[in-house]
């Protein structure tokens, strides 16, 4: 007869197994769409901060607490893998699904500002299949909105139209005053006899 703990041995690793491939496949998950994974030094953050950073970010961005292992398992063999050196120590990922990245990353700087946590940086992040380490990240800040980068794109097709309107319109004026006589010049007024 076997005893409870030495079933219950025996059946455990394969659960933990079980419950470690549910994470990496929900991670996965997550990856499918994903525009920007980053990294968060999450050290020392309680419940409610972390409830308040999700609250403040768009609807296409999402924050997760998971193991870096998971992540790591997760990333393996896809192009997100450059990030796994930045899976170390405590860290939250955000999972970015718009090419909008400027407004998914500010709600988490004004995070830092308010709650003056400095040293809680991003770790790193992987964007277009690029590294950005802690020091680029202003070059993601940077990046025009999709709506900024419509508009200048519409500016440099406007331009031309405008300047060949402009070019034509300057054509027809000069034509008009060609075609008009000219303007006969007013005969001096006779002096007043005194």
């Amino acid at each position: 007869m076997t005893s409870v703990r030495s079933a219950a041995g025996v059946a455990l690793p394969p659960i933990r197994l079980a419950v470690e491939r549910a994470r990496q496949e929900a991670l996965r998950r997550e990856l499918d769409g994903c525009q920007l994974l980053a990294g968060i030094w999450c050290h020392g953050f309680t419940v409610a901060q972390l409830r308040s950073i999700r609250a403040s970010l768009p609807s296409t961005a999402r924050l997760l607490v998971a193991k870096n292992s998971d992540l790591a398992a997760a990333v393996e063999g896809t192009r997100w893998e450059s990030l796994r050196p930045c899976a170390r120590g405590m860290n939250a990922w955000l999972f970015v699904r718009s090419d909008e990245i400027p407004p998914a990353l500010r709600p988490y700087r004004d995070f830092q500002k308010e709650w003056r946590l400095q040293l809680n940086d991003f770790t790193g992040a992987v964007y277009e299949g690029r590294l950005y380490g802690p020091d680029d990240f202003a070059q993601l800040e940077a990046m025009p909105t999709r709506v900024q980068s419509y508009q200048y794109l519409l500016g440099c097709l406007q331009m031309p139209a405008v300047s060949v309107l402009a070019a034509l319109r300057a054509r027809q004026e000069a034509m008009a005053q060609a075609e008009q006589p000219p303007a006969e010049e007013a005969a001096p007024a006779p002096a007043p006899e005194q």
